[in-house]
């Protein structure tokens, strides 16, 4: 058990970290442990053979097989057509193409399809990202809730439920309670998302459609005796063509900075403007023009014709945890890089050396063809380009069909989830919804390896005794208070821990041991198993607890407490309402 904690906490240091990559970090701890001896080398591979990775795995390529045919586009397109500018009436439009789709597909892929279709929706209707970003994650996260299928938490507490002997859940047997975590999370975001989430421009909506072919730079601002003016106005008065986009001083970053912000010695300004009106200004005021990197070094930009658009890491990118230098955007497609945003910072210096992490905002520019074969390899997100995602193709019914015959088949109970999701993956590339590289691509390395190895994990907790003596812990804590405070407990618990942890990670770990509550109290643990579920599923409170809501941080311009701010308030929400409808929907 000793072995056991130090393993436990040396996986949870790396985890909230981002130390090492997940894959890495996954492979090193199946070979701890069975080195030092708790667990058979064959209980310590035996999460690669699980019935949930198999399950995950496979429903990762049927949402490929959607996304890549376009089949949740039509709708999308339909929905950039809205000519409301009700913030509410758009929330609720946002709300049905979020959630209903991530009842089935992984909502991280249905995420990544329709954040160029909400930005598109901002430009019409002059609504500010800043204030659709995050419901777009939320919404996509309550919808994740509403099947068995929609979330991998969800698959994950059924396969292990089942492995440990138990009848599982059924395909819409979340349902219920999915539909009152819709409708009380919605109806929070409809009232009070615009009241509280922040009124913030993103460089992307600074770069207006007409514009967008105009150069974009960085310039230093030397001596300050050396200026015309002691305020931005001043440097560019007279000058045709030039605006300033962003103010960047030591770490503070200011977006569309007012003309009377006065400038200091060192201060970064990123303009946008022809040609002609860039060379007039350095000329007259003797700024130096900055460079960007491509790939071992920085270069003096020679071109001024080159479009520019903001790149969002994804989830299974192969960029992840790569060097800037490593990557090779620059002898790839002819790209340079001329900033990054993490975590709402705007990073300029030193960006070779820049290990990038999911959800990174690459400044990039290069030819509009370089830029779209960058898309086309799924490696990025590309925010700007709406058009282009936008298609329904003929195979788009084909794939709609599988996913239904998948569905259909489970609900019945014809044959096991994974055996059926297997067989719609195979159909998905047979039918040439996609191809066989795209549907491995398509399968989340980090994700699974994590499963894998956090599976022998729970294990390990069972073999050596660590979920029994966890589980008393839990139970000494509310066994005065009654079933309904367990579960409270134990769906709080399991919220704190997926704020900084995986949901898939924390859902594995804490499976064992409400089993063990179950054995110990002598109750049905399903209530306790749907509250880990539920629990490591609606993460709100931190960007890194959940995908969705890293993805939108960089084209939503947040900051880390903009979630804070939100998240706390509809995870303490959902909290209290999960404490009090489990136990209806299933009886202790």
């Amino acid at each position: 058990m000793i072995a056991l904690t130090l393993i436990l906490i040396a996986a949870i240091a790396l985890l909230v970290s981002q130390t090492l990559r997940y894959e890495l970090t996954a492979l090193l701890i199946i070979f701890a442990l069975p080195a030092v001896g708790i667990l058979t080398p064959a209980e310590a591979i035996s999460g690669f053979a699980n019935e949930a990775t198999i399950t995950i795995a496979a429903m990762f390529v049927l949402s490929a097989g959607l996304a890549k045919t376009g089949a949740v586009d039509y709708v999308a397109r339909l929905a950039t057509s809205v000519p409301n500018r009700d913030p509410k009436v758009i929330l609720l439009v946002i709300a049905g193409l979020a959630a209903i789709p991530s009842a089935f597909l992984n909502n991280t892929a249905v995420v990544i399809m329709l954040i160029p279709v909400v930005l598109r929706i901002c430009q019409k209707t002059q609504v500010l990202p800043s204030k659709l970003m995050i419901p777009l994650s939320y919404f996509a996260i309550l919808g994740g809730t509403l099947t068995l299928v929609g979330t991998s938490t969800n698959i994950l507490v059924h396969s292990l439920y089942m492995q440990a002997g138990g009848d599982g859940f059924g395909m819409f047997e979340f349902t219920p309670m999915g539909l009152c975590y819709l409708v009380l999370g919605g109806a929070f975001i409809l009232i009070f998302a615009n009241r509280m989430l922040p009124k913030r421009k993103v460089l992307s909506q600074l770069l207006e459609r007409q514009h967008r072919s105009r150069f974009v730079t960085e310039i230093i601002l030397p001596d300050k005796s050396r200026l015309s003016s002691d305020n931005l106005g001043g440097l560019i008065a007279g000058i045709e063509d030039v605006r300033i986009l962003e103010l960047v001083r030591g770490e503070d970053v200011l977006l569309g900075p007012p003309n009377n912000t006065e400038v200091e010695t060192g201060d970064t300004l990123l303009i946008e403007g022809t040609p002609r009106g860039i060379h007039t200004l350095l000329e007259r005021q003797g700024v130096d023009l900055a460079s960007a990197v491509a790939d071992t070094q920085r270069v003096r930009i020679s071109r001024m014709n080159l479009q520019v658009v903001e790149a969002v890491v994804t989830p299974n990118s192969p960029f992840f945890n790569l060097r800037l230098s490593e990557v090779g955007l620059n002898r790839l497609y002819g790209i340079k890089v001329l900033a990054i945003q993490r975590m709402g910072r705007h990073l300029h210096e030193r960006l070779r050396e820049l290990k990038l992490q999911v959800g990174d905002v690459l400044l990039i520019q290069g030819e509009e063809s370089a830029l779209y074969e960058l898309q086309t390899t799924g490696n990025v997100l590309l925010v700007e380009g709406v058009e282009k995602t936008l298609r329904f193709p003929k195979n788009a019914p084909i794939a709609f069909i599988i996913m239904i015959l998948v569905v259909v088949g489970a609900t019945s109970g014809w044959m096991p989830l994974s055996v059926l999701a297997i067989g719609g993956a195979a159909l998905m590339m047979l039918v040439r919804c996609l191809r066989v590289r795209e549907a491995f691509r398509a399968m989340d390395s980090a994700v699974l390896l994590l499963i894998a190895a956090t599976i022998p994990l729970g294990i390990a907790m069972q073999k050596t005794g660590m979920a029994e003596v966890l589980a008393r812990g839990v139970i000494g804590i509310a066994d005065n208070f009654g079933p309904t405070v367990l579960i409270g407990v134990v769906y709080l618990i399991t919220s704190v821990l997926s704020a900084f942890l995986t949901n898939n990670a924390t859902a594995v770990l804490l499976t064992p041991i409400v089993l063990e509550i179950g054995h110990e109290m002598g109750i049905d643990p399903r209530p306790l198993l749907v509250a880990v579920a539920f629990g490591a599923s609606a993460c709100f409170a931190t960007p890194i607890g959940y995908q969705t809501n890293l993805l939108v941080m960089g084209p939503g311009g947040y900051l880390f407490r903009d979630y804070m701010r939100i998240g706390l308030a509809l995870n303490l929400i959902l909290w209290i309402a999960a404490t009090f409808l489990i136990p209806v929907f299933w009886p202790l």
